[in-house]
């Protein structure tokens, strides 16, 4: 399975948990050569004082620990 893949995957174990504070994630890339995940959050997320917490502490951990290779999550526009 590719990071990629891997990455989808975990990705729709998160996303109830986004979804049920009003939120969202849609990946956009995945660098496999330097294991940068670039996703944007959407919805609630978007104004969340909390959301680079929510990135950095939950989704950026809960991938690191699942996915080999994963070295940061990023958010672009």
């Amino acid at each position: 399975m590719s990071m990629r893949e891997q990455v989808e995957e975990t990705i729709e174990v998160i996303r109830p948990a986004l979804q049920a504070d009003g939120g969202d994630i849609i990946l956009r890339e995945v660098d496999e050569a330097t294991g940068v995940v670039s996703v944007t959050l959407t919805g609630a997320c978007t104004t969340c004082p909390a959301s680079d917490q929510t990135l950095k502490a939950g989704i950026e951990r809960i991938m690191r620990d699942r996915i080999d290779g994963v070295t940061e999550v990023v958010q672009v526009a």
